[in-house]
């Protein structure tokens, strides 16, 4: 019975898996059918330029704060419709460093706001519900700490809210120091697919697409016509971007317009970000997915819709296929009859192309010098340390579908730009090693387990798989132990 129990599973996993990359593979096609199509800009009338509000959401953010706030003063807008707030919900020195630069700012006739709340109900969420009450723009941009906009930003995203139906405007994300680690680099390859493929192919099939919680700017009555900035789940920005457009209020995605940030260049820093991505997109799809079947959207749109918020999912199908992949060797090995349902499994090739297409495509949008190079180098590491984040996702995932609340936990920003950068007296660095990573060290030692299984039994079918998946656990393992290293050094400087 057992062996039955388990092969379903597998298969189903399996098949979620493989229903998802497919999901990939047509917004690839729609990515690619109008890549080449050419492109309108509209210019702001000079007559009738809109008040705007950037927001500047902080928390804790001793070391990129002042550079945030310098950026944003240099934009090229009219100072007389431009106002700034700073939404500080510190409780370090950042306080005292964004009270001097405002001071110093207004001197220069900006008007710029240091906003400090009560308490910091509702983590970001609530900060910019409350900066949103007090906002005099008709537009608000919206900046997370690690962003360094460009002077020409607002110039270049307000020309399209002249389409009154247009609620929110989002940029590519760009990467300051994509070239600072190997972690760095595969974050930058993942996240280049996702404002590629994803924004890009989602908005030309005329899909939803989402704000990203920074380098976009909404219009005002937008979020308070769709209800405001919530709090109930971890991806605000994922929830209120749903909740805009099952209003029936159409977003545009710049593709060639990039803001540049600062990608975490720590293991734990990824893992705490990762971990508000996926549980609040769960979070997000649980709150919204009655609405989404409900809505008058079309079949495509509805699919496209469920695979959006479901994404994260796909952690939670990887790992049980993962663990399940070890008890199968046995199951084939013993039960010969039910080598027909595991080759099977060879049709589920086919969902890995379709990944590895996806982010060959837009690999190649991305990378100009030697793209093929570049893609083979970073593909594989790519993968194999998704994989070893499975763990930590899956249970992310599981805990924003089954309502375990958890805070607003951010991602700590260094100033790291350069390999000559480092990481002494950085206070943020947390001298903790968490249950799920030690969990992580002992599943590298389970698929290694599988390499030996698969070796002995003789059948080699898994042995790739089982390679990345122990590859995969041992390198998140050994990242997530190594900051320990920082973290004393810090402790002793102080």
């Amino acid at each position: 019975m057992m062996e039955y129990i388990i092969t379903f599973l597998y298969t189903a996993a399996l098949l979620y898996i493989f229903l998802f990359s497919l999901g990939q593979l047509h917004l690839t096609w729609h990515y690619r059918k109008r890549k080449n199509l050419p492109t309108e800009h509209p210019h702001l009338d000079s007559k009738d330029i809109p008040s705007v509000t950037v927001q500047l959401p902080i928390f804790n953010e001793l070391y990129v704060v002042e550079r945030l706030i310098d950026a944003v003063a240099k934009f090229d807008y009219p100072h007389d419709k431009l106002e700034i707030q700073v939404l500080d919900d510190s409780t370090d020195k950042t306080t005292e460093l964004i009270s001097k630069k405002v001071k110093a700012l207004r001197t220069q006739g900006l008007d710029i706001s240091h906003i400090r709340r009560d308490d910091r109900s509702g983590f970001k969420a609530g900060a910019l519900q409350h900066g949103l009450k007090l906002a005099k723009g008709e537009f608000l941009a919206i900046f997370d700490a690690d962003f360094l906009p460009k002077s020409d930003f607002l110039l270049k995203t307000l020309p399209y809210f002249q389409d009154s139906k247009i609620g929110m405007v989002q940029t590519r994300w760009g990467h300051v120091n994509k070239d600072y680690s190997m972690l760095t680099r595969l974050q930058a390859f993942g996240l280049d697919a996702h404002f590629s493929i994803e924004q890009k192919g989602r908005s030309n099939a005329g899909s939803l697409i989402n704000f990203n919680g920074t380098a976009g700017v909404w219009r005002k009555d937008c979020i308070m016509q769709s209800g405001g900035w919530s709090a109930d789940t971890l991806t605000e920005d994922l929830d209120l971007s749903y909740r805009a457009q099952l209003k029936g209020w159409n977003f545009k995605y710049l593709e060639d317009v990039v803001a540049p940030a600062e990608l975490p260049v720590l293991m734990p820093a990824v893992k705490s970000q990762q971990f508000r991505w996926n549980k609040g997109a769960a979070e997000t799809a649980k709150k919204n997915l009655n609405n989404i079947l409900r809505s008058g959207w079309s079949f495509t749109k509805k699919t496209h819709a469920f695979f959006h918020l479901f994404n994260s999912s796909v952690f939670v199908c990887l790992l049980a296929a993962a663990l399940l992949s070890i008890p199968m060797l046995f199951i084939k090995n013993a039960y010969p009859e039910f080598n027909k349902v595991f080759n099977l499994g060879s049709i589920f090739l086919l969902g890995f192309f379709s990944i590895t297409y996806f982010y060959w495509v837009a690999n190649k949008q991305v990378i100009r010098d030697n793209p093929r190079r570049y893609f083979f180098r970073m593909y594989p590491p790519f993968l194999t340390v998704s994989m070893g984040l499975s763990l930590h996702n899956a249970i992310a995932v599981l805990e924003g579908f089954f309502g375990l609340k958890s805070p607003f936990v951010r991602t700590p920003k260094f100033d790291i730009r350069h390999s000559k950068d480092h990481l002494r007296k950085n206070i943020y660095i947390k001298n903790k090693v968490s249950v799920s990573t030690w969990l992580e060290g002992l599943l590298s030692l389970y698929f290694a387990f599988g390499i030996l299984a698969g070796i002995y039994l003789g059948d080699f079918g898994l042995v790739i798989f089982h390679v990345m998946l122990c590859l995969g656990f041992a390198s998140v393992f050994y990242q997530s132990v190594k900051t320990v290293k920082y973290a004393s050094v810090t402790s002793k400087v102080k």
